[in-house]
């Protein structure tokens, strides 16, 4: 199979990265040291290309009534200009097809940032639900679009001295919001959100500029990082992996998402019958000399479960991992892990694991 590639791929080999599969697509997973990748992200600021995600601008009169339907999180509590939200978009069954972000901009114009490995089924199940429904919408993927997360407590400052014209539009913004910008005939647009726990921009750029963004932050002291980093960086601060920690067998309820679904509001939407909870998501620390993975059995006195993501945390120096259990495991258990035929000990901890740079466990 021939591997996918986005826009700043020569510039990662140019960098000497170390490539590997990642969905299809030929993504760096170190520039050499994961763990430095890791705790300059903790500490200074990091990037990562994200351009093999896809942004898919929806427009059309019937924009809000359709993310009503699709989506589990209520676009209603999307009411000012760049506001985003997080939601899982669903299967009638309840099981999650994706998890995304949503960003409206106005009552005919909202904006999807979807995942690398699910874009194609995604937009093919917006299609799908448009033509059934007839709302009338014009779905448009951009794949001139390239995407770059610059994260880490020196992140923003970083961006605004690599790019001084973001400063004015973006320094305003809170969490969870974006500044969309018109520089040189081409839109950039920079959220304040991520996935690392830490603060930072995730800033989407034409594509044709790319690999000039990329090493003009490069030159300012952001330091390359790989999909590596990303993932410990993600599983500390609690954040769940599609494919791994929730899938379309999975339903949000399940998989630690609850927050994310609006089960308050009268609003109806795709799945919203099939949701019940027989399982919860819940932060695992190894007590015993180990490393935690996924897909490891956990043997509670409500019966089993199972790790979905493990790791060694760097920030923590201890094992970590998410773990599906049944309901009736409780914050500050000790519960068993199998490990190569042993029994190892782990305690029961509260997601996240990390965030901003402070262990919270």
């Amino acid at each position: 199979m021939t591997l996918k590639h986005t826009v700043l791929h020569s510039t990662h080999i140019a960098a000497q990265a170390r490539m590997v599969d990642f969905g299809g697509w030929d993504m760096p997973v170190n520039y050499g040291s994961q763990i430095e990748e890791h705790h300059t992200v903790r500490s200074d600021a990091g990037m990562f290309d994200v351009s093999h995600m896809r942004v898919v601008d929806i427009t059309g009169d019937k924009v809000r009534d359709f993310l009503r339907y699709v989506l589990a999180n209520n676009v209603d509590k999307l009411q000012i200009a760049g506001k985003a939200l997080y939601s899982c978009m669903l299967r009638p069954n309840g099981g999650v097809i994706d998890d995304l972000i949503v960003y409206y901009f106005s009552e005919d114009f909202f904006r999807l940032v979807v995942n690398a490995g699910t874009a194609d089924k995604d937009i093919e199940w917006l299609n799908a639900q448009n033509a059934e429904g007839q709302f009338g919408l014009v779905i448009e993927p951009r794949p001139d679009f390239a995407l770059i997360a610059v994260q880490g407590p020196n992140a923003r400052a970083k961006v605004w001295a690599t790019f001084p014209f973001t400063q004015a539009p973006s320094e305003p913004l809170k969490p969870f919001n974006t500044a969309r910008i018109e520089h040189d005939g081409g839109e950039w647009m920079v959220a304040r959100t991520g996935y690392t726990g830490e603060d930072g921009f995730e800033i989407a750029v034409p594509a044709t500029i790319a690999a000039d963004v990329w090493t003009q932050l490069t030159a300012n002291g952001v330091r390359p990082a790989g999909l590596g980093a990303r993932d410990t960086l993600r599983l500390e601060a609690g954040m769940n992996l599609y494919g791994q920690d929730m899938d379309e067998n999975i339903n949000p309820l399940n998989a630690g998402l609850a927050w994310t679904v609006d089960l308050v509001s009268e609003r109806d939407f795709i799945g919203k019958s099939a949701l019940s909870q027989s399982a919860q998501l819940v932060g695992l620390v190894l007590l015993d000399k180990g490393v935690l993975r996924s897909h490891q059995t956990v043997e509670t006195v409500h019966g089993e479960g199972e790790t979905t993501s493990g790791t060694f945390s760097p920030t923590m120096q201890q094992s970590i991992a998410f773990a599906r259990v049944p309901v009736g495991v409780e914050i500050g258990d000790t519960v068993q892990v199998i490990i190569r035929d042993k029994k190892l000990n782990a305690k029961v901890v509260k997601l996240p694991f990390v965030r901003n740079g402070k262990v919270l466990v």
